[in-house]
């Protein structure tokens, strides 16, 4: 593999291994049409409840793209930050905590959905620990491995 692949694999497999990860999950706690809530953040409540199959495409497809943009973001700090490529564990976890953090408090709100609900401890702590165990080790690992 040439060097100028090497960070497109990193962030594919990366981003889209935390993407199928984080939407199992969420299929199994919140049912098969999470993905039309993921596109009603785009959308808005109503397109996404009156549209067909495309809808749930468009929150799949929505989904991991923003975990591929997730794994670019750690891509790119540990070109700098190399600590985050060598202690992947520690680094993922709490990189996992900040993708939770930014979703919640500046994408949500911003979405057309709106969203500024305090969650529920519950909620907060499966949340957290989703994020951090599986978006966030898939994506510094994946960074690892590719970075060798």
């Amino acid at each position: 593999m040439n060097e100028r692949q090497r960070p497109v694999a990193a962030i594919l497999v990366g981003g889209l291994l935390a993407g199928a990860l984080d939407m199992t999950s969420a299929f199994i706690f919140y049912g098969w049409n999470i993905p039309r809530g993921i596109a009603a953040g785009l959308i808005g409540r109503g397109a996404a409840g009156a549209g067909g199959v495309e809808i749930w495409f468009l929150g799949m497809f929505l989904h991991f793209f923003i975990t591929c943009v997730a794994a670019a973001v750690y891509w790119a700090f540990s070109r700098r930050l190399v600590f985050l490529r060598q202690h992947a564990f520690v680094c993922g976890l709490f990189f996992g905590i900040a993708v939770f953090l930014v979703m919640s408090l500046v994408v949500l709100p911003l979405s057309a959905l709106h969203s500024h609900a305090a969650l529920e401890r519950h909620d907060l702590v499966q949340g957290l620990l989703v994020h951090m165990f599986l978006v966030g080790l898939p994506i510094s690992y994946s960074i690892r491995v590719f970075a060798r």
